[in-house]
């Protein structure tokens, strides 16, 4: 699990993605670059690291899921995810 303030980082940046999302666009659109640069650098979208959403790990993300590889695993043991069984042959 990662540590509680990596997560609230990875939080605070997505809120800040989303907050900033319009102004951002328009100001590309009119090639306002100058203006761009004074925005927060935590509001562009391309600082944002996919991490799993139950325990914050940023390595072997699923995007379908959500989730990390490992958790990934223990969800579809248990039953969590319907239509997930572990391969066998």
């Amino acid at each position: 699990m990662s540590k509680k303030s990596i997560i609230a980082r990875q939080r605070k940046r997505e809120r800040m993605v989303a907050k900033y999302a319009e102004k951002r666009k328009m100001l590309k659109e009119q090639g306002l670059w100058e203006e761009l640069d004074k925005l927060p650098k935590n509001s562009s979208k391309v600082r944002l690291k996919n991490r799993c959403q139950l325990t914050g790990r940023p390595r072997g993300y699923f995007r379908k899921f959500g989730v990390s590889r490992i958790k990934l695993r223990e969800m579809a043991l248990s039953g969590i995810i319907p239509g997930i069984t572990k391969a066998s042959w």
